[in-house]
């Protein structure tokens, strides 16, 4: 049921009263006594500290960062002619630090690839920022959130785009994600090393997505995710990054769920996309499990998104546009060689709601991809090979393939 205008505003408050309270309660426990910046609650893969200034009196303390993307892409879909496609799909530039004392930290990052921007269009915004937040961390367990960055959603969306194992995200994390929002976060991490473990997320954000700035409305997102880890936590920060690094000397799993409730969205897909004629209330569900054993490591997700009356219309029923409303799975399996090279199969599978139907395929992907791990995820060589097969409502289908080279490097 959607939720009411005054129900939301309710919403709200109890959330700031909590978050309140909680900070008075906790921010004299277990205070954090070094300079250790790891941004837990937001999983940035970084390999090394980066480039680091501190100031004389330790008060402030800035790392620099950068990751680049350079890929080759060959293109044959059916009914096309083969294409070639070279580009830079990524280039980011990373800050993050701390002022005055290492439980206030910052992260800034910028984007610059045209991939990452975007075209500008009439009335849109440049899309350069993509997180601008400031934490607040009173101890080890509690971290507070205060500015644009990603929300707490599926495991493999909430990893960086630098520490995937192939080449680009799932087509359903591309289709039903949740993206980076403005709002207020609040996490409670409670992760051990050999014991049952979890951690607590939750949001509450505008659901307009990065750098909205058109209209204003009363409609606020609200994001909750646990995370359980039955056999304790994995060998550094194992849950944020793809494939078995590390090779877990022993078995290591995480479950995880997430609910995200989207009132009066403006966008196809939420956060992002193109723009409704109307506003809906978007609902999303969030299914993970990842394991890691001494070489392997094995991923499956569920995604699911759904809206009252998806389809929208324009004043005179000339136009049309469409909340992205359906559900698909992902199967991911991988294993690590000892000389660094990972062989690595992935296959999704995204159902398209009936109401829809007529406009977008039932889409089935194969992907099969070698990485050679030079510097871990920070320098790596990644080839894939992809299949899709495409079912359309009048029962014509599309096979479609590409193969691509990728380098990826940071630091």
């Amino acid at each position: 049921m959607i939720l009411s205008i005054n129900k939301t505003k309710k919403t709200l408050l109890f959330f700031i009263f909590i978050t309140f309270c909680t900070h008075i309660i906790y921010a004299q426990k277990d205070t954090i006594n070094t300079n250790d910046l790891k941004l837990s609650a937001l999983p940035y893969y970084s390999y090394g500290k980066g480039l680091g200034i501190t100031s004389a009196d330790s008060l402030f303390q800035l790392n620099i960062r950068f990751r680049m993307q350079n890929r080759v892409t060959y293109l044959q879909n059916e009914d096309e002619n083969p294409a070639y496609q070279g580009e830079i799909r990524r280039l980011r530039l990373r800050l993050d630090g701390f002022i005055g004392n290492p439980k206030y930290l910052y992260v800034l990052q910028l984007s610059f690839a045209p991939g990452d921007v975007g075209e500008l269009e009439e009335g849109d915004n440049l899309n350069i920022i993509r997180d601008a937040a400031v934490m607040y961390r009173p101890d080890n367990h509690w971290n507070f959130i205060f500015g644009q960055t990603k929300l707490p959603g599926n495991r493999q969306r909430v990893n960086s785009s630098g520490a995937i194992q192939l080449t680009d995200r799932s087509i359903n994390n591309a289709r039903f994600n949740i993206d980076r929002d403005f709002g207020i976060q609040a996490y409670y991490l409670n992760e051990k090393k050999d014991k049952f473990s979890y951690n607590i997320k939750t949001a509450i954000s505008t659901g307009e997505g990065r750098n909205w700035t058109k209209s204003a409305d009363d409609g606020v997102a609200l994001t909750g995710k646990i995370e359980l880890f039955p056999l304790g936590s994995f060998i550094k920060d194992g849950a944020n990054f793809e494939g078995d690094l590390f090779r877990e000397p022993k078995p290591k799993l995480m479950i995880s769920g997430v609910f995200h409730q989207n009132n009066m969205a403006h966008r196809t897909n939420g956060q992002f996309g193109n723009d409704l004629y109307d506003p809906k209330t978007l609902r999303s569900v969030f299914l993970d499990g990842l394991f890691k054993y001494n070489g392997w490591a094995a991923m499956a997700t569920y995604m699911k998104r759904s809206a009252e009356n998806p389809i929208t219309y324009n004043s005179d029923l000339s136009k049309v546009s469409y909340v992205y409303t359906g559900y698909g799975t992902d199967y991911q399996l991988s294993y690590m060689f000892r000389n660094k090279y990972e062989l690595i199969t992935r296959f999704s599978k995204q159902n398209i709601h009936p109401d829809i139907k007529t406009f977008l395929p039932t889409t089935q992907q194969f992907t099969l991809g070698i990485t050679k791990y030079i510097w871990e995820h920070a320098f790596k060589l990644q080839t894939e090979v992809t299949y899709s097969k495409l079912e359309y409502y009048n029962q014509t289908i599309k096979n479609n393939w590409y193969v691509r080279f990728q380098i990826e490097m940071g630091i």
